[in-house]
């Protein structure tokens, strides 16, 4: 009987709270994963559990290689993260936990636009609260930008939904035949969800704001499952090539400078996900091979690197690269594992990030795009700067900071064990994870040019770290804000809002005087709260999201 895996999870959520905290709530955490994984792993690939919905055919559980791969990946970080989070007795975070991985695989298996628009938003409720299970005020506020931020992405793919079925009579999720309105609001949900350029510094906020374990969830799904979206709806989409090489450069910079280790990871994040959408924007098979695969190694390396930052942060109680520093001492084994997971993120041949980095460089340079696989190359240089040598350098060599504190828990060291050991066999054996691709491409990566070709960029760029480090001009960590895209609508727009505003309300004023007061009262309290610096984010946001729901029904009404 094949039974949609979401319902597991979410079977798995409701079941949760009345098992009592402790080892047999750990248990059940673990079990989920593993009986949701059995119901779809040896299944043909095809549709099942579907359902009627007003005229409407929803497609519950869609199988194929590129639902597959991304499935199964997303299984094993479900399983991994509920592993490192063994220890946790609050049952906000597991079931939380639960949803949101449900709802990231449901997701990923909607055959049709409507099931993927109700995961889709569910995925944004779920994962909230594991930023909000911080439990500080700072949390709240991030928590609260990055649910609206979120629910902006669903109502433009629930506006591009309602045009593409009234102008096709369709609901399937099928690749968009052209870049019709429907199209492009949703290509911007899924490009909000993937951290395009200006509309990517929720991540840099929520992810770093979350628990030490929640934090390796939010890696794993939320950009994740918009390059799903993006490989199924717009592969071969030419303007996601030089959106994606973007992705991948100007993350390096802020990643520099950073002090906040976890910030960094986030900014590499954004880094990695360039990759995986200039694959998806040239559109070839090896090219779509390389972002599936990419994906896939993407969410162990990362998740790895998110454990041992995590760990850092559960013993010493910081991530920021100022406090830190000979944490090899105290914690020897979160060293090696993060290490390994740098080691990927770089990669260095024999590891995970090689196989799959790989496949996007030679499709890259197999198509003509020159400038474009100049700047993946140097994102790869700039990738092994800010988290192939700057993490593990400034949490556990560099100085000492005199933190002596107990090693990671065993199961918080068992789930790095397990994710290391994926990096490695991986890269070593990369077939098993090259048969699972959408597309039947023999490729093999480890020829002696390749090869000598990327030893000699890392050995280049460890010299271009070691001569900045020893001659003073690497930017020291130091307790500092990065300002990025978003001051722009959280500070300047409303500043300049209000500034407007109060000029036209004077302007009335001064030729309808019977108006001066009562009338125009409700009309500056809007900008009075604008210029509000926590709320001025949600309130313009909120503001998109009445226009655009009201452009739509305006354009369905026509």
């Amino acid at each position: 009987m094949s039974i949609p895996p979401f319902l597991f999870y979410l079977a798995g959520a409701l079941v949760l709270p009345l098992i009592p905290k402790g080892v047999m709530r750990s248990l059940f955490l673990l079990l989920v994963p593993v009986l949701a994984l059995t119901q779809f792993v040896l299944l043909p690939f095809g549709e099942y559990a579907n359902a009627e919905l007003y005229g409407y055919t929803l497609i519950l559980m869609r199988l194929d290689a590129l639902a597959y791969a991304f499935s199964l990946i997303f299984s094993i970080a479900a399983f991994l993260a509920a592993l490192f989070a063994w220890h946790i007795r609050d049952t906000t975070q597991q079931v939380a936990t639960l949803v949101y991985s449900g709802a990231a695989i449901g997701a990923v298996q909607a055959g049709d636009l409507i099931t993927l628009f109700c995961f889709w938003e569910a995925t944004a409720f779920a994962s909230v609260f594991l930023v909000w299970a911080r439990r500080t005020t700072g949390a709240y506020f991030t928590g609260l930008r990055y649910l609206i931020i979120q629910m902006l992405s669903g109502l433009l793919l629930l506006a591009g939904v309602i045009l593409h079925i009234n102008a096709t009579g369709s609901n399937l999720f099928v690749q968009f035949p052209d870049m019709s309105l429907a199209a492009v609001l949703i290509l911007l949900a899924f490009g909000i969800k993937c951290a395009f350029p200006l509309l990517h510094d929720w991540l840099q906020d929520a992810y770093p704001a979350s628990t030490a374990t929640g934090t390796v969830v939010l890696s794993a799904f939320t950009t994740k499952l918009a390059v799903y979206a993006l490989a199924r709806g717009f592969p071969g989409l030419e303007v996601l090539v030089y959106i994606g090489a973007l992705m991948t450069l100007f993350p390096i910079f802020y990643a520099v400078i950073e002090n906040d280790l976890r910030r960094v990871l986030a900014f590499s994040l954004n880094n990695q996900l360039g990759f995986m959408v200039v694959g998806i924007g040239i559109g070839t098979p090896l090219a779509l091979n390389g972002t599936v695969a990419h994906a896939f190694c993407h969410i162990l390396y990362k998740a790895l690197l998110f454990m041992s930052m995590g760990a850092v942060l559960l013993r010493a109680g910081t991530t920021k690269g100022s406090e830190l520093g000979g944490l090899y001492k105290s914690m020897p084994y979160t060293m090696i594992f993060c290490v390994i997971g740098a080691a990927s993120i770089s990669a260095f041949p024999l590891f995970s990030g090689f196989i799959s980095k790989s496949l996007i460089l030679s499709a890259t340079d197999k198509q003509g795009y020159t400038l474009v696989w100049l700047a993946l190359l140097f994102a790869s240089a700039g990738v092994f700067h800010h988290s192939g040598i700057k993490i593990p350098y400034f949490a556990f060599f560099a100085h000492d900071s005199g933190i002596r504190c107990r090693e990671a828990p065993w199961n918080m060291l068992l789930a790095m064990g397990l994710t290391a050991l994926l990096c490695v066999g991986i890269g070593i054996f990369p077939q098993p994870l090259y048969n699972i691709l959408p597309y039947d491409i023999p490729y093999f990566p480890y020829t002696a040019d390749h090869v000598v070709f990327q030893l000699q960029l890392l050995l280049f760029s460890a010299l271009a770290f070691t001569v900045l480090m020893r001659t003073g001009i690497y930017p020291p960590e130091l307790r500092s804000v990065n300002l990025s895209s978003d001051i722009v609508y959280r500070k300047w727009l409303p500043k300049f809002l209000l500034w407007t505003w109060g000029g036209i309300e004077q302007f009335i004023v001064s030729i309808t005087t019977p108006l001066r007061r009562e009338s125009w009262q409700a009309f500056r309290n809007i900008g009075i709260v604008l210029g509000n610096d926590r709320g001025s984010g949600a309130m313009l946001l909120w503001v998109g999201v009445l226009l655009v729901l009201l452009l739509t029904l305006t354009y369905v009404a026509r």
